[in-house]
């Protein structure tokens, strides 16, 4: 069982930064493909990035390319996801995931461990 706790969010202007932390408790955190998604409100939830458990490669969904960052230190057990250029359309909760596998997949139902997610609102 892993175990995670998302936290940084808040509110910030257009054009602004957040950086998320989740932190991972329970089983080897390091063997865990790692993954952010996104759920505004009245949609469904949507891919934002993901980390193999060595760090690389990472991926990320297309609307947050070039802006957002994944990244994680395993003897922290901790993933970031560090938010650049905010738009108003980034507003949503953010949930942290983990697979029991070292691979990772932009597919939510193919993550076993979620987060209780952190809002994130980015005003105009």
């Amino acid at each position: 069982q892993v175990q995670l706790v998302e936290s940084g969010g808040g509110l910030v202007q257009a054009g602004g930064s957040l950086r998320l932390s989740c932190a991972a408790s329970g089983r080897t955190f390091a063997n865990n493909g790692m993954a952010w998604f996104r759920q505004a409100p009245g949609k469904e939830r949507e891919f934002v990035a993901a980390i193999r458990w060595s760090g690389v490669p990472t991926y990320y969904g297309d609307s947050v390319k070039g802006r957002f960052t994944i990244s994680r230190d395993n003897l922290k057990n901790t993933v970031y996801l560090q938010m650049n250029s905010l738009k108003p359309e980034d507003t949503a909760v953010y949930y942290c995931a983990a697979r029991r596998s070292t691979l990772v997949t932009n597919k939510e139902g193919e993550y076993d461990y979620w987060g209780q997610g952190t809002q994130v609102t980015v005003s105009s």
